[in-house]
């Protein structure tokens, strides 16, 4: 049978929390998770101590009582919350940090009532202690809770202040924001590099972009492919690279032992790069820079049969630097 009062109906019309709740679950998409970046970060005290700070922010939890599909809570942490830790004894411990939802009205749920229903409190920064160090969710060791995971803190043995060391944040966020473009150059003249002073050169200079990053980003995933790469003259030994926001990414090695005979390549430089926020809603420079070793006497080239494709995906994570 239909719950008859759909959202929403005017005239007097009674809904149910239940379809509100679908209403939530709809509006975040079936996900859960923190709803901004810096939100509901687990931090150590400013002086260690036998407790951690919660930061404010939003939420939402999807409802796991029994015979509630389709529904989530949206949650609110309005003001900073110290969580207290205990402290342990001749062996270490894992605890997690969760935000749970605690209502005792919703179909086969147990928990007590509040003093006064009006007000609740529904919602609660928990701890489940002694979980095992590998736990990443609360779902591994209770997972008939409505809660979504804040962080793990490891505590070694006779402990009883916690350092940022022993958190390990696993948020995840409720709807993250993507945004990813493609960006192409294609050589229309022989490009060569050659070893001059084994340094870092700015090479292929077609392969420069200016690039717009979202105020929401927090990490850009990066991939170049250069197709058609030209190897000449000898054996290459080789690095690439990219910089993006003047930070250096990882090096991809080119090593070809094929001798002096003009030869294609494929190589791919990939990098998963943080964004600090000073450079969100700004515009960067991205380019790719090269390193021909001296010990071998290959040059490298890019020409009319050189495609450059760079794969430029911003992400949105939670981040600690926001708080």
């Amino acid at each position: 049978m239909w719950d008859n009062v759909p959202w929403f109906v005017e005239g007097g019309a009674e809904h149910s929390s239940e379809v509100a709740r679908l209403l939530a679950y709809a509006a975040f998409g079936g996900a859960e998770g923190v709803v901004g970046v810096g939100d509901l970060q687990v931090q150590a005290l400013p002086a260690p101590g036998s407790a951690v700070q919660v930061t404010t922010g939003a939420c939402a939890v999807i409802n796991r009582a029994a015979g509630a599909p389709y529904q989530a809570y949206a949650g609110r942490l309005i003001a900073g919350e110290q969580v207290p830790i205990a402290a342990t004894g001749p062996s270490a411990r894992s605890d997690l940090i969760v935000a749970r939802v605690e209502n005792p009205y919703s179909y086969g749920e147990s928990w007590p009532q509040p003093t006064d229903p009006k007000v609740g409190p529904y919602i609660y920064t928990r701890v489940v202690s002694g979980v095992p160090k590998t736990t990443t969710n609360v779902r591994q060791v209770r997972s008939g809770d409505s809660a979504i995971t804040l962080a793990r803190i490891d505590l070694p043995p006779n402990t009883s202040s916690i350092t940022q060391a022993m958190i390990t944040d696993l948020r995840s966020m409720v709807r993250p924001r993507r945004d990813r473009r493609l960006h192409t150059t294609f050589p229309s003249t022989l490009s060569r590099l050659v070893y001059s002073d084994n340094t870092w050169k700015r090479w292929p200079m077609e392969a420069r972009w200016d690039i717009a990053v979202p105020e929401w980003a927090t990490r850009a995933k990066i991939v170049t492919t250069i197709a058609g790469l030209r190897l000449s003259f000898a054996n290459v030994f080789a690095d690439m690279q990219h910089v993006f926001a003047g930070v250096k990414g990882q090096d991809t090695v080119i090593d070809d032992d094929q001798g002096s005979g003009t030869r294609r390549n494929t190589v791919v430089i990939a990098d998963n790069m943080y964004l600090p926020a000073a450079i969100r809603g700004t515009t960067q420079s991205l380019y790719l820079q090269t390193l021909i070793s001296k010990a071998e006497a290959g040059d490298v080239g890019v020409d009319a049969a050189t495609s450059i494709v760079c794969d430029v995906e911003f992400v949105e994570s939670p981040d600690s630097s926001e708080v």
